[in-house]
């Protein structure tokens, strides 16, 4: 009875949480009606108005689309997922991760700020890995997790790359903005790279080829999650990305052969592979992996046809992809099996999920009569129309979708028809929370293949004119007469339906193919992670082997290349004697300072190099006191004081250093020269700074707010305890901690 009650609560707060998507679904069906007639509506909050930043929303036409599919998809997965995971102890961080990567989807198409969708893209990174690895005591999850970040979140960095050399041609963040100066961008020097960071972006986030192989891996998530994340959010961002920066940095050779090429092969690959898989998930997240290469290939174009297509197909895609991979869990929850050879006969045992699993299968191979047909047939249409590329376009187009038509009858007939075989769990209907939302979606492709005219106008219309605003009509029909596009789709059903036929040799014979391949991408990805892995390994062992000597020499090192070379490539020499009022006590002064610093570097005794080092300290506080500074004199000369006798009673605990072992010459004249160029660098920067105008703003307001504000009359002091309290505070903190650290070891070498 426990167990049952707590079932009943959790399954509650799973549909309770459902109001989520449900509400931001009501929302944008609200707005629609302005939406479709041009509107586009704003809000613009500021967040680093600094820097020109701010947190821009907006909804437009595309946006709407993605988030309609993201809200609509999110509600019927959480209603499943209510019942998918009964019971389970970390259900309430399950609906965390799936509606907090629903807002994050959200925020990403809903961003008119290049830096905010930037945010919320990263978000979605974060998430999917939370999301993918949800079931961490699994090994396999946790490394798939660990493939879909790195893979992903590399392809983030080069579009934040990407982001910014854009804000460096055009000046701003917002993509208003940015498709007003589209022909600056375009004629920029830049603009190839910045094309490139952004396809490395998309390419990641949508599996295209060759960064295709993360995807399938994936499926180590809970079916709902899988479901969700392949139909409607995480794969779906680089395609939003692609179709919002269209009007931007589309319509070049680049551009266009890029987006036809690398679509195309990636398409092919997904379909290939689907047909060779027997998981059933895995199917499924390959028949995504040739969806992403469709949509990918004609977001190349920039006909309307082509840019039509893609909208289109998105729409056909999320709902039938999303219905089947919801109808594969309930097969997979109610049978305790996945693999396509131990599965069948399940027709009389689970109706309503046949139903819903033929239907969906239908708009996937494009039947007539659904919402599938009149995808491809639009597709044909933009592939034909296409400039660049169109019989490439127009024979992948047909080669991927008849692979498909082929794997939707592997999903749609060998589950459901034929003998039963024997499962670890006796099959029957999966409750109604379960296939609710694989029905709805599964029949809204039949729905919307009988009334296309509704859905073009609403939806798919808007959606294109907001990133391609053309005058050319945009409409969408169950039959478009007896022409070319027909045709192809006729022989698309036909050898799809031939190709499901030999699909047992053609099965084994990708196989072997295959297995022919010397070498494939997971492998470069995981040689590159051992790389990684080796080379962390040696510069540990080199740069960080214990030794404080080698630490600082790595540091100063690092300076001294770092601010050296920038510093070496803009300077001139100083005219060293020119207007010099150097005085016969400045000159003495700096012979005792370097006398010291010299008796320091050869000193055999301990206490003699502390004295000489405090003889230094004490020479630079005369200088700051020959020079009209005694606050900062006497600050100088307190502190030395201090830290003379503080170093002396740490270092006389120490041994002799004439007990330590002798220094190679090597290693001496190393030291030498690292002393010199860091003396040198900062000799240099000291006379840049001199000869420079000095800027004396802060000065200003120092001197004027000091007393007023701060009551105080030094302003050294006042700036130190008041306006930099917090800084002085940490260092304070920063030499208390060493001076502990240096204690307790000297402490356990004693122990030793």
């Amino acid at each position: 009875m426990t167990m049952v009650a707590e079932n009943g609560k959790t399954s509650l707060i799973g549909r309770l949480s459902s109001v989520i998507p449900l509400g931001w679904f009501a929302v944008l069906i609200y707005l629609l009606p302005q939406v479709a007639d041009g509107t586009v509506l704003r809000i613009q909050l500021e967040w680093i108005p600094s820097l020109g930043i701010n947190l821009s929303l907006m909804i437009d036409g595309l946006s709407l689309l993605f988030g309609l599919t993201i809200c609509c998809v999110g509600f019927f997965v959480t209603v499943y997922a209510a019942d998918y995971l009964p019971g389970s102890a970390d259900r309430g961080r399950f609906f965390a991760y799936l509606h907090g990567f629903l807002l994050a989807m959200l925020g990403l198409v809903m961003a008119d700020n290049i830096l905010s969708l930037f945010v919320f893209w990263e978000l979605t990174t974060i998430i999917s890995y939370l999301l993918i690895g949800f079931e961490h005591g699994s090994e396999t999850a946790r490394r798939n997790a660990r493939q879909a970040l790195l893979v992903t979140g590399s392809g983030g960095l080069a579009l934040l790359i990407g982001f910014l050399l854009l804000e460096g041609i055009a000046g701003t963040y917002d993509l208003s903005q940015l498709t007003d100066q589209a022909k600056t961008i375009k004629a920029s020097p830049v603009y190839l790279a910045v094309l490139l960071m952004v396809f490395i972006g998309a390419f990641t986030k949508s599996a295209q080829f060759p960064f295709h192989f993360w995807l399938p891996n994936a499926m180590s998530a809970p079916t709902p999650i899988s479901a969700f994340l392949h139909s409607a959010t995480m794969v779906k961002a680089g395609i939003y990305l692609l179709a919002r920066l269209h009007p931007i940095l589309g319509g070049t050779p680049a551009w266009m052969g890029t987006l036809v090429i690398v679509g195309g092969i990636t398409a092919l690959i997904g379909s290939l592979l689907a047909i060779r898989a027997s998981d059933l998930k895995r199917i499924l997240a390959y028949t995504t992996i040739m969806a992403l290469g469709i949509l990918t290939m004609f977001l190349g174009g920039k006909t309307t046809p082509a840019l039509t297509a893609a909208m289109t197909f998105l729409m056909v895609h999320s709902l039938y992809k999303s219905s089947l991979f919801l109808a594969v869990g309930i097969v997979d929850h109610q049978t305790g099996t996945r693999m396509i050879e131990q599965i069948g006969g399940l027709w009389q045992s689970m109706p309503i999920t046949a139903l819903a699993s033929v239907a969906a299968a239908f708009s996937m191979a494009g039947f007539p009569l659904f919402f599938g047909f009149i995808g491809k047939e639009i597709m044909y249409k933009g592939a034909l129309t296409e400039e660049f590329f169109p019989a490439f376009a127009t024979t992948a187009t047909l080669l991927a979708n008849a692979l498909m038509t082929a794997v939707a009858g592997l999903l749609a007939v060998k589950p459901f028809l034929g003998p039963r075989p024997s499962t670890p769990i006796e099959p029957h209907e999966a409750p109604p929370a379960m296939w609710l939302g694989p029905a709805f979606m599964g029949g809204l492709g039949l729905v919307f293949g009988i009334v296309p005219d509704w859905v073009g106008h609403w939806l798919i219309e808007p959606a294109v004119r907001a990133f391609h605003p053309s005058m050319e009509d945009i409409e969408l029909k169950l039959f478009y007469g007896f022409n070319e596009p027909l045709l192809l789709s006729v022989a698309t059903l036909s050898l799809g339906g031939l190709i499901y036929w030999l699909k047992q040799p053609l099965r084994a014979s990708i196989e072997r193919v295959l297995n022919r391949i010397p070498i494939r991408f997971e492998q470069v990805y995981t040689a590159g992670l051992e790389g990684i892995a080796k080379l962390a390994k040696f510069q540990t062992a080199v740069l960080q082997n214990g030794s404080l000597h080698r630490y600082l020499s790595v540091i100063i090192a690092a300076v001294v290349v770092g601010v050296g070379l920038p510093l070496l490539s803009n300077y001139s020499p100083p005219q060293w004697m020119q207007n010099s009022e150097s005085s016969l006590t400045d000159w003495l002064l700096i012979g005792l300072i370097t006398a010291a610093v010299v008796t320091v570097i050869l000193a055999r005794s301990r206490l003699l190099a502390i004295c000489c080092l405090g003889v230094v300290g004490a020479g630079i506080a005369l200088l700051f006191l020959m020079y009209g500074a005694p606050d900062v004199a006497l600050t100088q000369l307190l502190v030395e004081t201090l830290t003379v006798i503080i170093v002396s009673l740490v270092l006389l605990r120490l041994p002799n250093l004439n007990a330590r072992r002798p220094v190679a010459p090597p290693v001496k004249i190393w030291n030498a020269g690292l002393a010199l160029a860091i003396g040198a660098i900062v000799t240099g920067l000291i006379l840049a700074v001199t000869r420079a105008e000095l800027d004396r703003s802060l000065t200003n307001f120092f001197e004027a707010n000091s007393y007023i504000a701060a009551h105080g009359r030094n302003i050294v002091n006042v700036i130190l305890v008041d306006f930099r309290s917090m800084d002085t505070l940490g260092e304070i903190a920063v030499v208390a901690l060493a001076g502990l650290a240096g204690y307790a070891l000297i402490a356990r070498r004693e122990v030793d």
